[in-house]
């Protein structure tokens, strides 16, 4: 029963992240973090027995990955201003 559910759950984020053409790196981030959450979070609760280790795998995978987005977006702007900067001295 319990590889069934494994298998099942691992077949799901599997259609999940090949639907990930579309998006903004915002939401593959996010899907991305909830996806490798979800995969640790089944690891533990299969160890433990305990399945509610999946869903909070991915609600804070998912909120890692939302947060990695944000940061990469404030350094991606600080860049272009650094760029920009550069060019309007010379």
């Amino acid at each position: 029963m319990n590889t069934k559910l494994v298998a099942v759950a691992a077949l799901a984020g599997t259609f999940a992240v090949a639907g990930c053409a579309g998006m903004s790196d915002t939401q593959q981030r996010t899907l991305s973090g909830a996806a490798i959450g979800t995969a640790v979070g089944a690891g533990v609760g299969a160890i433990t027995g305990d399945w509610a280790w999946a869903a909070g795998g991915a609600a804070i995978g998912a909120a890692g990955g939302f947060l990695v987005d944000q940061q990469r977006q404030r350094e991606d702007e600080a860049f272009r201003r650094g760029v920009d900067t550069g060019k309007q001295t010379r």
